[in-house]
Formats: C-alpha cells, sequence, structure tokens
C-alpha cells in the first residue's frame, strides 16, 4: 500500500506530536492532527496579559542539534523558522544569605565565579564535576536519550569495552544529591546543582545521580526563542502543514477504536470517527491507563500509584516594574532549607512553607543588558504537589502561597511595582483539567531511583498501531527530550508500516533517517 494512502491520528499537538506529525508529513503519510486546544505547544503555553503573550510553560531551550536534525529531516532549516540568541548567563542564583551566583555558559567564567563565591577547592571541585558531567552526556546520550528503546543491558552493551564501568562512573545507583555532594561541600552549590532533578519534576534526594548531565547540556548552549517559546511550537505547525498535514483544533478525542487487536481510529466527542492506520497519542500515558481514551486503551501500557506523580508547580504570569535586584533572563531564589522544602512537598503533600523561586523575566535579553523602562513580562513558578485532582488548594493556601512568594523575593532585594493588571495563576487544579489523567503532574512519572528512567513507557504500546509521544514518555520531560518523542514514535511507526510493506524500499523512501541526530550534530 503507497504510503500516501496511509493515514496517521495524531492526538495531541503539543511538541511530541507537533514533531511526529511533521516526520511522518515530510515522510509522505497522511496526517491529521487533533488538538483539544486551540493552537498548537501542549505545555509549551503562552498567557495574554495586559495585551502581551507571556511564556507560560517551558522557557528554556536546550540541545539545539536535535531540532536541527528534525527540520532537516523534513527538507528545512531551523534557522530559516526560528530565531535564537545564544545566552551567555545560564541563570542568576541569589541565596538566603544575600549571595549571589552567577552560571555562566563559558567553563572558566564560571570556575571564577565559583571561587569568588565559596573558595579555589570548590573551584577545583566545578572542574571535576563538569568532567563527569560530560562524560555521562555522552554515555547517555546515544545509547539512551537517543535509543527508542532502552534498557539496562542494551546501555551497557551499547557502552563497548569498558562499558560497565563508564556504566558505574555516572553513579545510576546513588542520589543526585548525594553524587553532588562529593564535588562540593558549599551549602549553596549543592542546592544550585541539586535542582536539576526539578527538570525532571523530582527530589534531588531521590532523583538518580546521572540527571548531573543537564549541566552538560546547559553548557552546550541554552538559547532564547526570538518571540517567545511558543515560536518554536508555530514554527513546527507550519512547517508540517506545509508537507500536507492537517490540524483540527477545539476537537477533542474521546475513544481509541479497535478491531482485531490493534488501531483503527479516533472516535471524536463529536461521534465523528476518523479512520487510522496508525494513532500517535501525545498526552500523558496516564490518561490512557485511567480509561479516558475508552476501556480497550487501558490495555496499552501499565498503570503506575499516584504517588510516583512528578511534580506539580503554581505559576504567576504577570507584567510589573522589577526593580531592586539585577534579575537576569532566567533566575532562582533559592530557600533556606531545600530538604523541608521537597518534604512539605512530597511527604506533606502541601505548598512549601519556604519555596524556592524561579522567575524568567522575558524582556531581558542574552546579554543582560540594563532592564526595560516600565512594566516588564515575568513568569514565576513554585514547586507544588500533584494533587489538583485530589486535595485542590484553596484560595487562602494559594493568597498564602503568593505572600511568600513576594517575601522571599523582597528578602533579595527584588520588588514588582506598577502592575498593570493582577497575576494569572495557574495551580494543580488547572494543569489537571489542561493534561488529563495527571492530577497536575508535569513531568509524567517522577525519577525516583535507577530504575525510574526505564519504567517510562516507549513508544511502542501493547497496542498493534498505537504510539506514545510527550514529555511523560521516554526519554522524558523538556522540550528537547518531548521532541526526541515524538521522532521516536515516527521512527518506530515507519519501521512498522515497513515491516508489513510487500516492499521494504516503497516504505521507507522519502522516510525518517535513522542516524542519531547528535552523532552528526553535536556541537
Amino acid at each position: 500500500m503507497p504510503l500516501a494512502s496511509r493515514h496517521v491520528v495524531v492526538v495531541g499537538a503539543g511538541v511530541g506530536g507537533l514533531v511526529s506529525a511533521l516526520l511522518l508529513g515530510a515522510a509522505g503519510l497522511r496526517v491529521t492532527v487533533v488538538e483539544r486546544g486551540e493552537r498548537a505547544g501542549g505545555k509549551l503555553r503562552e498567557i495574554d496579559v495586559a495585551g502581551q503573550g507571556i511564556d507560560s510553560g517551558p522557557t528554556i531551550f536546550t540541545m539545539r542539534w536535535v531540532f536541527e536534525a528534525i527540520f532537516a529531516a523534513a527538507g528545512a532549516r531551523l534557522e530559516d523558522h526560528v530565531g535564537l540568541t545564544r545566552a551567555g548567563v545560564l541563570a542568576r542564583h541569589s541565596f538566603d544569605d544575600g549571595s549571589v551566583f552567577d552560571l555562566h555558559a563559558d567553563l572558566e567564567e564560571t570556575v571564577a565565579a565559583v571561587e569568588r563565591l565559596a573558595g579555589p577547592a570548590e573551584a577545583k571541585g566545578y572542574r571535576a564535576f563538569c568532567e563527569r558531567t560530560e562524560e555521562v552526556f555522552h554515555t547517555l546520550n546515544g545509547s539512551f536519550m537517543e535509543h527508542p528503546a532502552p534498557s539496562p543491558l542494551g546501555l551497557a552493551r551499547s557502552s563497548g569495552i569498558g562499558g560497565l564501568a563508564a556504566l558505574s562512573r555516572i553513579q545510576p545507583f546513588t542520589p543526585l544529591s548525594t553524587v553532588i555532594a562529593r564535588y562540593f561541600k558549599d551549602p549553596r552549590l549543592r542546592q544550585l546543582f541539586g535542582r536539576y532533578a526539578t527538570y525532571c519534576g523530582a527530589s534531588p534526594f531521590h532523583a538518580p545521580g546521572p540527571l548531573m548531565l543537564i549541566a552538560h547540556v546547559e553548557r552546550l548552549g541554552v538559547w532564547l526563542v526570538e518571540g517567545g517559546m511558543s515560536r518554536l511550537a508555530e514554527a513546527l505547525e507550519r512547517l508540517a502543514t506545509e508537507r500536507g498535514v492537517v490540524f483540527r483544533y477545539g476537537t477533542d478525542a474521546a475513544e481509541l477504536t479497535l478491531g482485531q487487536g490493534r488501531t483503527t481510529g479516533v472516535r471524536l466527542h463529536s461521534g465523528e470517527h476518523l479512520p487510522a492506520d496508525a494513532v500517535v497519542f501525545n498526552g500523558d500515558p496516564a490518561a490512557l491507563s485511567a480509561g479516558l481514551l475508552g476501556a480497550p486503551a487501558r490495555t496499552a501500557l501499565p498503570s503506575w500509584p499516584k504517588r510516583d506523580r512528578s511534580l506539580s508547580a503554581v505559576t504567576f504570569s504577570l507584567r510589573a516594574r522589577a526593580s531592586g535586584f539585577p534579575l537576569s533572563r532566567h533566575s532562582v531564589f533559592f530557600s533556606r532549607d531545600y530538604a523541608s522544602e521537597f518534604e512539605d512537598i512530597l511527604v506533606r503533600k502541601r505548598l512549601p512553607e519556604d519555596p524556592t523561586i524561579y522567575v524568567c523575566a522575558q524582556d531581558r535579553d542574552a546579554s543582560n543588558g540594563p532592564p526595560p523602562d516600565g512594566p516588564e513580562r515575568l513568569f514565576l513558578l513554585v514547586n507544588a504537589p500533584a494533587t489538583g485532582d485530589s486535595n485542590p488548594l484553596s484560595q487562602a493556601e494559594i493568597a498564602s502561597c503568593e505572600r511568600r512568594v513576594m517575601e522571599r523575593l523582597a528578602r533579595a532585594g527584588l520588588t514588582m511595582t506598577d502592575g498593570l493588571t493582577p497575576p494569572v495563576v495557574t495551580t494543580p487544579t488547572q494543569f489537571a483539567a489542561m493534561f488529563p489523567g495527571t492530577g497536575g503532574a508535569l513531568y509524567g512519572r517522577a525519577s525516583r531511583g535507577w530504575a525510574s528512567s526505564f519504567q517510562r513507557p516507549n513508544a511502542r504500546t501493547k497496542i498493534a498501531g498505537l504510539y506514545l509521544a510527550g514529555g511523560a514518555v521516554h526519554p522524558g520531560p523538556g522540550i528537547p527530550m518531548a521532541a526526541l518523542s515524538g521522532r521516536h514514535a515516527a521512527v518506530s511507526l515507519m519501521a512498522d508500516l515497513a515491516s508489513t510493506a510487500p516492499s521494504r524500499q516503497a516504505a521507507t523512501s522519502g522516510g525518517i533517517s535513522m542516524r542519531s541526530a547528535t552523532t552528526d550534530a553535536t556541537p
């Protein structure tokens, strides 16, 4: 059967779904994307505040080479569709003792900053930490992140001669906080580098040590997207449309239909049935396990307990005049006691008494020049428990959280005045409504322990013709990881079509390159 007669339905227009749709459309398949919202992006969302759009989801763009390879596979160049500027300062950090520390893209600048903050021994520790994070990245990049279905044994085999020794050096059985403590004695630096666990929605006291590789990923480049992160989603949508993909917004999928043990299409809430040779589900797998796409879809993958959910958040999107503290594009204001903060969230299931606050100042440029003259676009995030479907926050709790946030910022000298409108607040309950089945968890299943990385579902499911994409599946959360998941889904789908086609060449001509994007394009 020619590719042009094969029809794929992609449920969800998040980054993973967009990448799958783009690559499948570019390979010659007929692709329809159904999205319950009114625009593409998923968690990559933009909120209008006083007439200006504010990025209110992921705000950090890394692993540029992943997107360069995806655009190239679709016959395009990333730079022709998305404007990117590399940031010199990765993030500015404020500690409760009043100290401020900048993490730079340049290794030597950061070494000097560490020495000024904590002395020469800690600077030496930072160099050793960087060497190890680079090794971890190169050990796991091709064999885990770029692999569509990794396993512990496969990981060891792919590491080649000395593979087991290399795997032991990445310390997969040791919590991230313990690994970091081997390089740094200063509690501020331990807190700073432990924060990488929250990128996966986890606690540094439970997340596995290999998450340290995020430090190396950021040193390879943190990029500012011209016009905001949503422009990336728009670029993927625009290019996919040019490759023949059809987008249907305001269209909610109600049921995955099956016949003879395989996917036959998607039934919409309107009652319309979209026949399909394959379906890519770009939503949280928990929605399938909960039966939100019909009882038969429950069998697609194993369920897991709610206690394993990752972090949620309370966010504030606002326009205000920020003064008294020199914000960078990305700034972090740490709590006094990180362990107590995660006890509040994960054990007591409540908002932290003393929260760590992330601030994205979206009108600050890559050069850390002078602040805007007037109100600027700000996005604030506090980690929260994913109990949006079982224990919604009261208005009093939300107001108390906002007060504590402003008090912590004020301790650092930062004040926000002349707000054009009240902040737009998003809570775990609202995230639970936006992302069904999650309870507000923003990162899928939490990364707890060494095996957690292999417990995320892969692109293929137990139902023939049903594939998964998104930040809650392998290889994990974050914009580049979601993009890789979309690529894994598209590649797996095309390979399965090829295995049933009369001519493998006919099924793969014009298809998706199986080569690792990173092999070709890593800086």
